[in-house]
This record gives structure tokens, C-alpha cells and sequence, in this order.
């Protein structure tokens, strides 16, 4: 058996595959609802209901989205030019911690400068400090050819206890009664809410905005055709004139710094001080969601969407008839695998001898 590359993938291939994929995903998911001695039927209607079937569902739905958008915004430019990125849960936590730097410990009752000044330089802070976080293995990959892989994943583990440390330390808030979080950021620099009375905000309207920026950036500028022939081929990339260190260092900027934007993002919109449990791992799930999406910035809203609703509407199926919330793990898990191998069958073909 070998695979053969398909002449050209048809329009019909490209529909049906992901189809195909949410078919597949929905049958195995199925079997094991079974098992736990549930109907298919009402299980997955209480899954949809949970997660997009009111107000209050939706609203949570977007608000889980928002983190999940940036983080695969962050690895799907990332990996669009071969560097694989694997920490943009440092880079959160990078962000975050930055944001309440700037918003949060600049001492006295009020804010040192207008809200107009502060705001910008909050985020640009976290920008900057998620960067700058994958800057060095960048760096790394391009000169002395280390695997990023590597470093950036045991970077996610020095800055968590950096971020441990500073939280029993200098960015520890005396009124928590010992509980490890920071101090919090200043009200007015607080994200404001979208729906009255709901979790969701204005990082939603920010998510969107990049995605839109970010797809524009890929498929009509100079950089993003030097992205994507870098993560096609770098050698023949170098060989027609690409600055392959060059590109590779302003995706990893752009990378780091969507997903320390994220960290703010979530600080500002939602949590106002940096814990630990701050994010239930956004970085790494950024990761399954730019492959859902096959990479594409537009694609990435949608997935960040529909991995944020299956999660959210695990929790309530759950609490209704008794489906462990794995289920949800399980759908994310098995719709990224599907749909990898329903785009392989898409442009290869199977050829037995």
C-alpha cells in the first residue's frame, strides 16, 4: 500500500472531507454514550442545548472562545512557517503577568496615567513579554538548528514557577487572605461586557479583529507569502531569495505576542488578577484548534467556537443525565484526528499493489 498524490483536490473532496470527519467523530463519541447506558439522541441534544441553545449558553460559549482564539491565532502562524510553537501557555501566563505589571502594580488609590495612555501600554506589555518569551528558541531553531519543540514546551514549566514565585512574592495581593493570586487590575482598565448581565466582553469583538488582520497579513503581503513559502520549503525558500532567519523571527513575534495577548485579553475580560489555574491549558489547546482549522485564521474563529461549545455544553449535559465531561475531550480529541485524515485522503489517494 502507498498513497499518491492526487493531480488537483476538488471542491466536492474539500467539503466532504471535514463532513465525513464530524460523521466519524459523531459515531465513535456515540459508542461510548452507550457504554455509559445514555440515549445518543438526548445526549447529544442537551451537548447542543448546553453549549448554543440560549442566551446564557452562548454567552459562555463566546467567553470560553476568546482565550482558545488567540492561542490558535498564535500556532497556526506559527506553524504555517514550520515553527512549531508548542508555548503558547507560557506566552499566556507571559502576557498575563505583564498586563497586571503594567494595570495592576503602579501603587496609590488611582490610576498614574489616563486610561487612554495606560490601556495601550498594557497590552502592548503583553505583547511584548509573550514575544519576547519565543524570540529565544526562534532563534535557537534558526542558528543552531535546537528543535523549538523542545524548548518551548519547557518554557510553559519555568514560567509557571516564575509565575508561582512571583505570586508568594512581589505581585502577591495582601487582602487575599493568603490565597496565591495577584493584585488586581484597575477597574477602568477592565474589558467591557458585550451582553448585559453575562461573562462575555469585548475580547470577542478583539479575537475576530485579528483573525481578520492575521488572514489578511498570510494572503496579500510580502511577509505572508515569505510565511508561507518558508513553511512550504526553507530550503527552496532561501534559494529564491527568502530571509528564512528573518521570517522566522517575525512569526515568532507574531505568534508570542497573539498569545500573550491572550493572557491580557483574559485578564482584562474576565479574571482581573493572574492564579495559577488561570487557564485550564488555552496554550496547548490552541494547538488542536489550528489544526481543526487547517491552519487558517479564519477557520480558527469557527473552531475556537465549536471546541468552546462542546465544552461548555459537556458541563451541563453532564449535570443532567450523568456523562462524564471526558466526553467533550473525547469529541475535540477525535474531530482533530478525523479531520487530519480525511484532508490526507482529500489530496492523496490509496493505491494497493
Amino acid at each position: 500500500m502507498r498513497l499518491e498524490k492526487r493531480p488537483a483536490v476538488s471542491r466536492t473532496a474539500q467539503v466532504l472531507a471535514p463532513l465525513g470527519a464530524v460523521a466519524f467523530t459523531l459515531a465513535v463519541t456515540a459508542l461510548l454514550v452507550l457504554w455509559a447506558g445514555q440515549p445518543v439522541g438526548r445526549t447529544y441534544a442537551l451537548l447542543l442545548q448546553g453549549g448554543f441553545g440560549s442566551v446564557f449558553a452562548l454567552s459562555e460559549t463566546f467567553t470560553r472562545a476568546i482565550p482558545l482564539m488567540l492561542t490558535g491565532l498564535a500556532a497556526a502562524v506559527a506553524f504555517r512557517a514550520r515553527l512549531f510553537n508548542i508555548g503558547a501557555e507560557g506566552q499566556l501566563y507571559a502576557g498575563a503577568l505583564a498586563a497586571i505589571a503594567v494595570g495592576g502594580l503602579h501603587g496609590g488609590s488611582g490610576l498614574a496615567w489616563p486610561v487612554w495612555v495606560l490601556f495601550p501600554l498594557m497590552m502592548a506589555a503583553a505583547a511584548l513579554a509573550g514575544a519576547l518569551l519565543l524570540l529565544g528558541p526562534a532563534l535557537m531553531k534558526s542558528r543552531l538548528g535546537v528543535d523549538e519543540v523542545v524548548t518551548t514546551l519547557l518554557l510553559n514549566f519555568i514560567v509557571l514557577l516564575a509565575v508561582g514565585a512571583l505570586l508568594d512574592g512581589p505581585m502577591k495581593d495582601a487582602t487575599a487572605m493568603g490565597w496565591p493570586q495577584s493584585v488586581a487590575l484597575q477597574g477602568d482598565l477592565e474589558l467591557a461586557k458585550l451582553v448585559a448581565q453575562t461573562r462575555v466582553h469585548t475580547g470577542l469583538v478583539w479575537g475576530v479583529v485579528l483573525a481578520l488582520g492575521l488572514w489578511v497579513l498570510m494572503k496579500y503581503t510580502v511577509l505572508g507569502f515569505d510565511i508561507r513559502a518558508v513553511g512550504a520549503n526553507p530550503r527552496a525558500a532561501a534559494f529564491a531569495g527568502v530571509g528564512t532567519t528573518r521570517t522566522v523571527v517575525m512569526v515568532a513575534l507574531l505568534s508570542g505576542a497573539l498569545a500573550g495577548l491572550a493572557g491580557a485579553i483574559e485578564v482584562a475580560g474576565r479574571t482581573s488578577y493572574v492564579t495559577l489555574d488561570m487557564s485550564p491549558g488555552y496554550g496547548y489547546s490552541g494547538i488542536v484548534i489550528a489544526m481543526l482549522a487547517g491552519l487558517h485564521p479564519l477557520g480558527v474563529v469557527l473552531a475556537s467556537v465549536f471546541v468552546a461549545g462542546v465544552l461548555v455544553g459537556a458541563d451541563s449535559m453532564s449535570r443532567a443525565i450523568g456523562v462524564p465531561t471526558y466526553l467533550a475531550d473525547v469529541i475535540v480529541a477525535t474531530s482533530l484526528i478525523a479531520v487530519l485524515v480525511a484532508m490526507l485522503l482529500a489530496q492523496y489517494r490509496v493505491r494497493w499493489k
